[in-house]
């Protein structure tokens, strides 16, 4: 490893750890003419993922495009950089394992989903540009969409999930079980 400083090529490392989501080693170096201390990181050679554009060709995935995305729709909010890092993480982990060849139109689905749970406004923004809204109208649509979902109460979790919720109960057993609880409640 060079040295960033002097660019001498011997250093030692002092400090070795995972980083926060496991997917590389930091390393921490010292250069053995210099004594200047540096960082690096150490991760899995990624197999080439490509990116199939609207225009149909085909480009090497880049991360660092993503990253720009979501950074641009969450500009000027109080959005700290560990859950931006923390979306782009799992939206690349996602993207890594559904294999070789991914649609463009599929990263921004993945975008959109992460922003809709982080922030509202900054999933607008990123939504009028992945879905190319060119009327005011489209825009109003979006935000009525996001007014009429419901929102999740992070303290209080989801009893049922929306697909399984209970059947509605029948009037008539709903009297008989009054009908039993008052027979039983008199002695």
């Amino acid at each position: 490893m060079r040295c960033p400083k002097c660019g001498f090529r011997d250093d030692k490392v002092i400090d070795s750890r995972q980083s926060r989501d496991s997917s590389s080693i930091r390393r921490r170096r010292v250069c053995l003419q210099c004594a200047y201390r540096f960082t690096t990181y150490e991760q899995i050679e990624r197999s080439d993922l490509r990116v199939i554009k609207r225009d149909r060709t085909h480009e090497p995935f880049d991360r660092r495009k993503l990253v720009s995305s979501l950074a641009k729709a969450c500009e000027k909010r109080s959005i700290s950089l560990v859950t931006l890092e923390t979306a782009v993480d799992e939206i690349v982990h996602e993207l890594e394992t559904s294999g070789r060849e991914v649609s463009s139109a599929t990263i921004g689905t993945k975008v959109l989903e992460k922003l809709r749970v982080i922030d509202e406004v900054a999933y607008l923004r990123y939504a009028s540009v992945h879905r190319r809204f060119e009327e005011v109208d489209e825009f109003v649509d979006a935000i009525q969409a996001l007014g009429r979902r419901i929102k999740p109460n992070s303290l209080q979790p989801e009893l049922f999930a929306p697909e399984t919720a209970p059947p509605a109960s029948h009037p008539a057993t709903a009297g008989a079980r009054e009908a039993e609880a008052n027979t039983h409640g008199r002695v």
